[in-house]
């Protein structure tokens, strides 16, 4: 992959990322997202790198065979177009799992609050002369106390996710 070669390369040239950085003129923090594969060079940039660390733009990319159009904007375009297409699947798959994760989370609430609601406060009954239970009355009664005062702000945290996990179509 793209941003494992990129990191194998730079390391084996002897190279920091802030060194890299300098001599094809970005921040560090791009060489960072490029190593991590949060983002990828565009394709000049891809033979500005190649040129830096002494290797061909096919080796960046990861291919075996040697290509006579390795550097033709071109090819090295359409290669980079299928590692975005991977990179923006990933990130759709991550952002449905946490849409889903949150939808979840704030049903698992409102069932709590349902249930405690109708539950009402149980222990208020109870014969507190026994200390076992005047022990468990009052760990009830903290979790309840707890939870209601909670639980409205997990709410509007997961729904907070929801919305900004929500897709949205061009």
């Amino acid at each position: 992959m793209l941003s494992e070669n990129i990191k194998r390369l730079r390391r084996s040239k002897g190279l920091s990322q802030e060194e890299l950085a300098l001599k094809i003129n970005v921040v560090r923090q791009t060489i960072s997202k490029w190593e991590n594969g949060t983002s990828v060079p565009d394709a000049q940039m891809l033979i500005t790198i190649s040129k830096a660390l002494d290797t061909s733009v096919d080796v960046l990319l990861g291919e075996d065979v040697i290509d006579k159009d390795a550097d033709d904007l071109k090819a090295i375009s359409q290669k980079l177009e299928v590692i975005n297409h991977q990179l923006a699947s990933n990130k759709a798959s991550k952002r449905k799992t946490i849409h889903l994760l949150c939808l979840i989370g704030c049903v698992i609430v409102v069932i709590g609050l349902i249930v405690v609601y109708l539950l009402g406060s149980p222990y208020q009954n109870w014969d507190m002369s026994d200390h076992e239970t005047a022990v468990l009355a009052t760990i009830w009664h903290s979790f309840e106390w707890a939870f209601v005062r909670i639980a409205p702000f997990i709410i509007i945290l997961f729904v907070i996710g929801i919305i900004l996990t929500k897709r949205i179509d061009n």
